[in-house]
């Protein structure tokens, strides 16, 4: 190992130890380590913003001019580090506000009513033998989804202890009933059908993973283990259903961003959520 290295390229040795400073900070936060408050929020979501904002100033385009080809790429790298390391979602910043986060959780309300709109007139353009078998598959959506649209606006009103219970268990029990609707789809016969089946309740999936994700990102170690014990089909079994350019597509349209930033925060969440156990 050549300790030079740290005195010959202090700025990437220096954007270096911020991203790694971020990813311990996530990790902490991850397993419910705080180090104390402050302020609003706590040491480590403190630690971890502003060593994301440090690498945000050490990002910039490479040199031009009399700068060589060698310190010139050295730049591109350590920029393509650091955005790497700002576009990558920080569950342990965005939690801290657990208000903003309600809001962010009503605000993807009409769009899950909109996707169990679809779903409800989707029977009807399925072959005659299939349509009874997407019908028993769909069932439960409205109510389950009009509850938890309805526990979401409580949630915001009041994020109370018990009003944050209430949704946790609202939304697994939404989820499960979109990923056990998905595999029933998948035994429809007729091709076109099933594709049409499979999409449509895709699309409510997609919404509901994301929900249950803010869900997640402000409830407690205990409380996720709590939520997922009542997993019984996971994300893993209908991973083959997902389209993931269609996910991407569907929360960058939402949140009014690239592409890029939301294919990322989509992978890193279905993880998070995978890693917890739904």
């Amino acid at each position: 190992m050549n300790f030079s290295n740290i005195w010959n390229h202090p700025k990437t040795s220096a954007a270096g130890l911020l991203i790694a400073l971020v990813s311990v900070a996530g990790v902490l936060s991850q397993q419910g380590i705080t180090l104390g408050k402050a302020g609003t929020g706590t040491v480590v979501s403190l630690l971890g913003a502003l060593a994301t904002a440090l690498l945000g100033l050490l990002a910039k385009d490479p040199g031009t001019g009399s700068k060589g080809a060698s310190e010139q790429g050295s730049n591109a790298k350590l920029g393509a580090w650091a955005l790497i390391a700002l576009l990558i979602p920080l569950p342990w910043i965005e939690g801290c506000t657990k208000t903003g986060i309600a809001q962010d959780i009503v605000n993807w309300t009409p769009a899950l009513q909109s996707a169990v709109a679809t779903v409800d007139s989707t029977a009807a353009l399925l072959a005659p033998a299939d349509a009874p078998i997407f019908a028993v598959a769909t069932v439960g959506f409205d109510a389950a989804s009009n509850l938890l649209v309805a526990q979401a606006k409580a949630y915001l009103a009041n994020p109370s202890a018990s009003a944050l219970q209430t949704l946790q268990t609202q939304i697994v029990t939404l989820q499960q009933q979109v990923n056990a609707a998905l595999l029933s789809a998948a035994k429809i016969v007729d091709p076109a059908s099933q594709a049409h089946a499979l999409n449509v309740i895709q699309g409510v999936a997609t919404i509901v993973n994301t929900m249950l994700s803010l869900v997640a990102s402000v409830s407690s170690k205990a409380q996720l283990a709590a939520m997922s014990s009542h997993v019984t089909v996971t994300m893993a079994a209908v991973a083959r259903y997902d389209n993931p350019q269609r996910d991407a597509a569907m929360v960058a349209a939402h949140y009014g961003e690239p592409a890029m930033l939301a294919q990322m925060q989509v992978a890193s969440g279905r993880a998070a959520l995978a890693q917890a156990g739904f």
